[in-house]
């Protein structure tokens, strides 16, 4: 099965990638990754020797390299690549309508000139917006972004419906909770509250801090992702959450606990522009449909996660200093070059 995954040198899709090829021999995949901020070759290093594993160097809305890739033939293509930060979609905007929104737009069109068989969608619960105190979010819940990123990303997920429906694209769209776990890029809330504290640094509270999320860990994101590559049904939504909705301020809290540390390295800071108050998902669909469900208890998660963390400070202190760019160029030499 020859597999085009967009943004695998990132977070969620670089777990995928090493979960993929451990967990299916017959996988052959390609990682095609522009390298912004958030993109780390390093989090590949296990897997860059794999035969069955190669890494090319560009955006998904260059449509000449996209075509490219595609002519030569992939069973499915899995859209991970994305601007994902809030804060900096805040900031500027523009970055996540021309990923998100365009880079999208080129691959579904790609997809379709060269029928793909299958085309995964990698979304988020923040499309739906924010919810009260109650309730949680399912496939027919109404889009209702409010940050620019959440509305570049149900953009993107209109686009591909509507490929679906006007040209019977055979695509799916996934919409997680929160994800949490290794190889995260340390400006997210976890990383970025694991990694302070482990240096003794303040960890940044927006606002009161009861903001609620849902965490799921990484790993069981990426057997869920894995399950629908296999067995979801074309033209479909699932959503997969964790069941484990924690306030921000808890989640500091055990953070600290768990090493520790004083809650007197929490700082209360002026909270975001628009902040959801809180997400939750409904999974039963994929939980009776394909029989997925998390298997990883968020303590137990967190825990793990921590001691990542904790066992690998040269990963992340390398991304605060942004020495892990050298990375790139030690092993791939001039980063504007593009290998197919």
């Amino acid at each position: 099965m020859r597999i085009l995954v967009t943004g695998g040198a990132g977070f969620i899709g670089s777990n995928f990638i090493r979960h993929l090829l451990a967990t299916d021999p017959a996988a052959h995949v390609v990682n095609l990754d522009k390298l912004t901020y958030a993109g780390n070759l390093e989090n590949l290093t296990a897997i860059e020797r794999d035969p069955r594993y190669r890494f090319v160097k560009g955006s998904i809305g260059d449509a000449v390299l996209v075509d490219a890739l595609l002519k030569d033939g992939f069973d499915a293509v899995i859209n991970f690549a994305a601007e994902s930060h809030v804060d900096r979609s805040i900031q500027d905007a523009r970055a996540f309508v021309e990923t998100n929104v365009v880079g999208t737009q080129t691959l579904l069109e790609a997809c379709r000139r060269y029928r793909v068989p299958r085309m995964m969608q990698v979304s988020t619960d923040e499309v739906y917006g924010s919810l009260g105190p109650s309730g949680r979010f399912t496939e027919d819940s109404p889009l209702h972004p409010n940050s620019p990123y959440a509305a570049s990303k149900a953009a993107a997920d209109l686009l591909v419906s509507a490929s679906f429906r006007t040209y019977g694209l055979p695509v799916i769209i996934t919409r997680s909770s929160n994800n949490y776990g290794p190889y995260q890029f340390p400006e997210k809330a976890i990383p970025l509250f694991i990694t302070n504290a482990l240096v003794g640094e303040p960890l940044p509270i927006y606002g009161d801090g009861l903001q609620v999320r849902d965490w799921l860990h990484v790993q069981d994101h990426c057997e869920a992702l894995a399950l629908i590559l296999r067995s979801g049904v074309a033209g479909e939504m699932y959503n997969i959450g964790g069941s484990s909705e924690r306030a921000n301020l808890d989640v500091a809290r055990l953070i600290l606990g768990t090493l520790g540390k004083p809650e007197t390295l929490i700082a209360h800071v002026t909270d975001r522009l628009g902040h959801d108050r809180r997400y939750a998902i409904n999974a039963s669909k994929i939980e009776q449909a394909l029989g997925w469900k998390p298997r990883i208890p968020f303590e137990a998660g967190l825990k793990d996660t921590i001691r990542w963390y904790e066992s690998h400070p040269t990963w992340w202190t390398r991304i605060k200093e942004g020495a892990y760019r050298e990375y790139y160029r030690k092993t791939y030499g001039n980063l504007s070059r593009v290998s197919l």
